[in-house]
């Protein structure tokens, strides 16, 4: 039985990373798109990969276990690609992950399960303005009715209008000191960065 999702999404146009497809950037040996399924395949049921579309969805055939399946509602950025795979989860708890996130910590996202509580989300939080949404858990039924009629394009939004439980950063440190699980690799000078040692928050 299927009680957790972990979607990945992977539609991004790469702008940021000199047009480069960032999931397969390499850290440490292995690509983001191989590290992300390793480390949330400890904790949960199914991985759900979300594409632009059909053909970049064929770039990730040769991953074994994971379902993939294209945005429905194109070109409305990330939101898009959550409702494709909010669509297809057959989990009640749903972690949402962006693909430049390649030190996922399955102990943090393991805690943020626990956290959700009757809430319909658990979202890691650096401070009221500085939020996760992209490293979080959410109820996949709060984010059907939401997805269902909502106008905004703003993930903020999105977690405004459901029963958000906000999880301070410190939390989290006991299973992650560094909070590396947050490492967002935006660019190809941060990449080298963090190949040689280096992470930021």
């Amino acid at each position: 039985m299927v009680q957790r999702t972990a979607i990945i999404l992977v539609g991004g146009e790469a702008r940021r990373a000199g047009g480069r497809e960032k999931y397969f950037f390499s850290y440490r040996g292995e690509t983001f798109i191989d590290r992300l399924v390793t480390a949330l395949s400890k904790v949960a049921d199914e991985i759900i990969v979300v594409a632009r579309d059909p053909e970049q969805c064929a770039r990730f055939l040769h991953i074994g276990g994971v379902a993939i399946v294209p945005d429905i509602r194109t070109g409305i950025g990330p939101i898009g690609g959550i409702h494709a795979g909010v669509l297809q989860a057959r989990g009640d708890l749903v972690f949402i992950a962006a693909c430049d996130m390649p030190c996922i910590n399955p102990a943090v996202v393991e805690l943020l399960f626990s956290l959700i509580d009757t809430c319909d989300a658990a979202i890691p939080a650096w401070d009221e303005n500085r939020l996760e949404p992209l490293h979080a858990v959410y109820r996949r039924t709060a984010l059907l009715a939401y997805l269902r009629d909502h106008t905004s394009l703003s993930l903020r939004d999105m977690v405004r209008s459901i029963r958000a439980r906000y999880i301070p950063v410190g939390l989290l440190r006991p299973m992650d000191p560094d909070l590396s699980t947050f490492t967002n690799i935006n660019d190809l000078e941060t990449l080298r960065r963090i190949n040689h040692g280096h992470t930021e928050e």
